[in-house]
């Protein structure tokens, strides 16, 4: 279950939602002892694998903290009163990030200047020889604001990471046939923000791609120098041409909307300033070319998509099938295998994925990149780590 969004102030030590009994559950029920213990010891259990993923993705402070959490949540401090009434929440509703989400949130919005200190996206410094110095802070932060966070913590993470677009451009070069416009249509597209792709610059060495001029720079876009495939590609398209670019999510983020830039920025990890850049680089470019995303499941927009002569029609995603129900993407396969079935070389189709490996060595833990053209077999084509930067071309491994 999840807690309602409130708005009312704390009435004393340990209250709830305006002023909501802690020994009873939001709905009202009460709240027994062997109902919390197994639930504390799950999400200090996930804070804490969250924490080591956030130190191996380079995030050394939301790793700091996220172990305080997890010990706080076991002591019973107040990430577990936040978090309290999630009972029945999943491992995908990512509830850890969301609490980060929502605390930085606060120190965005200026209401957590204590814990701005601490914060490389607000001015502050992280320290790495005290990685914990923030933690009192950020204890803090979420004791004084449960209202804000518990209402933080009922919406799904919003992570639209513009370095996934290397991956998906590469996959586009990969397919594209000379001269030809893309129509692209892109599922679980959150604000929208990669619908832009073909406006961002690509660079890695002395390899470059895209408008010199733009205000997203993907810099090191490949562990080594780009695949030579890639290289002839690019020169071949040196401009790629977006006839038609749509998407569609759920729950769609309004980037030009003062409360949608600061949800994106909130999913930001706060001590990676190139992150940090490229979003606000290309929240510019959404501020002068608003993406079109329409609040629709995936299937129901597929079903209005067709091929057309003379275009190619592109369906792209990135880490969003996990949160697809099993149903739902049995559905949006269909629909992918009716596009390719109705393709022909006059109006080709191309399908591509960066998405975690599903099967074979790593399998959940390595994010790869898949393309399709047509109805011919996929290629398994690149890799990267799940914010996109930087690109390495696709080796199997054995178990």
């Amino acid at each position: 279950m999840t807690d309602e969004p409130s708005t009312g102030p704390s009435t004393g030590p340990g209250a709830g939602p305006a002023g909501r009994d802690p020994s009873r559950r939001p709905d009202g029920r009460p709240e027994r002892q062997r109902d919390r213990q197994p639930f504390r010891s799950r999400t200090a259990e996930l804070a804490g694998q969250q924490a080591a993923a956030c130190e191996r993705l380079g995030s050394p402070l939301y790793g700091a903290l996220l172990r305080r959490v997890a010990e706080d949540v076991t002591a019973g401090g107040p990430c577990a009163e936040a978090l309290a009434g999630h009972e029945d929440a999943s491992d995908a509703d990512a509830l850890a990030l969301r609490l980060l989400g929502g605390v930085h949130a606060l120190v965005l919005t200026g209401r957590a200047p204590g814990l701005a200190a601490h914060y490389p996206s607000a001015g502050g410094r992280f320290d790495p020889l005290r990685p914990d110095a923030g933690w009192p802070a950020f204890r803090a932060t979420v004791r004084d604001n449960l209202p804000w966070v518990r209402d933080w913590l009922t919406r799904p993470p919003q992570t639209n990471e513009v370095g996934r677009a290397v991956l998906l451009v590469t996959g586009l070069l990969r397919v594209l046939p000379a001269g030809l416009p893309v129509r692209l249509f892109e599922l679980g597209a959150s604000a929208g923000l990669n619908l832009l792709a073909d406006r961002f610059r690509y660079t890695a060495g002395p390899f470059g791609h895209g408008p010199a001029d733009s205000p997203v720079v993907l810099r090191e876009a490949w562990q080594d120098a780009p695949p030579d495939w890639l290289r002839r590609a690019a020169g071949a398209t040196p401009a790629l041409a977006f006839a038609e670019r749509h998407g569609c999510d759920l729950r769609p983020i309004d980037p030009a909307s003062p409360e949608g830039a600061l949800a994106l920025r909130a999913y930001v990890w706060p001590d990676q300033p190139g992150r940090t850049a490229r979003l606000a680089g290309a929240l510019a470019l959404a501020a002068k070319q608003p993406p079109d995303v329409r609040p629709i499941g995936a299937a129901a927009f597929l079903r209005e998509v067709t091929v057309q002569p003379g275009a190619l029609t592109v369906v792209w995603h990135s880490i969003m099938r996990q949160y697809v129900p099993e149903d739902e993407w049995a559905a949006v396969e269909q629909e992918l295998t009716r596009l390719a079935e109705s393709s022909s070389p006059a109006a080709p189709f191309a399908y591509l994925a960066f998405e975690p490996l599903r099967s074979g060595a790593g399998a959940g833990h390595r994010f790869v990149l898949t393309v399709r053209a047509g109805t011919g077999a996929p290629e398994v084509l690149a890799e990267a780590p799940p914010h996109g930067l930087p690109a390495r071309p696709y080796e199997e491994r054995r178990r």
